[in-house]
């Protein structure tokens, strides 16, 4: 299945309407917060001699610090508005981005045959895809990584929605940043826990390693705490 206009139409809206100041999207964190560490879990695990690709690499910060890492990082995303942002703000050859719908799965299936099996990032993307669409995602990660490469993949937990709910309910009302995914009609922590470990199964992948961690946001609350939103994180194989 492909995802359903509305769905669509909500992140180009989104996308289009955010500036390429870095930082404006809640989650555009510094990569010394995401890409890094998470390369980290990855890495003994990958072939860093592979490509990488950033699934839902919206404005493609988190992806130029992966070619920084792996030999060539190629960054897709279903709005056409995010890929044209992650191009302007690079300029380093060995960072690509392309448009592409995860569930889409003939244009997935190019993807891996233009590329062989590769690494993937994937960070909080099932969790708020609408949820007939997240057994496509997992599957296009299964696509991706064939037999030889391995995947990284983060998705938010349930605790997020505590987190989020405590954003949204404080004095003032929830922040610019928060209000504006709200206001596209973006889900963020959509997915039950139990339901991401089952679709990556389902898709054939297997668990190398995982663990508890957070996605932190570049909005605070009125305290001053930053927005960490609780996630866990999964190493992937394919079947072989």
């Amino acid at each position: 299945m492909n995802v359903s206009d509305k769905y669509r139409s909500n992140w180009e809206s989104y996308w289009s309407e955010t500036s390429d100041e870095a930082g404006e999207a809640i989650w555009d964190c510094d990569p010394a917060l995401s890409a890094e560490p998470y390369s980290a879990l990855l890495l003994p695990h990958a072939d860093p001699a592979r490509t990488i690709v950033d699934l839902g690499c919206g404005n493609g910060t988190q992806t130029r610090y992966l070619a920084t890492r792996f030999a060539r990082a190629l960054g897709v995303d279903l709005s056409h508005a995010a890929v044209a942002h992650a191009r302007r703000a690079t300029r380093d050859d060995a960072v690509e981005f392309q448009q592409l719908d995860l569930t889409d799965s003939a244009a997935v299936s190019a993807l891996h045959e233009r590329l062989g099996d590769v690494n993937v990032f994937m960070r909080a993307v099932i969790h708020q895809s609408e949820p007939a669409a997240r057994p496509a995602v997992a599957a296009a990660v299964a696509e991706l990584i064939g037999t030889e490469g391995r995947a990284f993949v983060v998705e938010l937990t349930s605790g997020s929605r505590d987190v989020l709910k405590r954003a949204a309910t404080q004095e003032g009302g929830p922040g610019p940043k928060l209000q504006r995914v709200f206001h596209h009609g973006l889900k963020p922590a959509d997915a039950d826990d139990t339901e991401i470990p089952r679709l990556l199964g389902e898709a054939g992948l297997k668990v190398l390693a995982e663990g508890e961690t957070t996605l932190p946001q570049t909005e605070y609350l009125t305290d001053g705490t930053r927005i960490d939103l609780p996630a866990h994180w999964f190493v992937l194989a394919g079947a072989r």
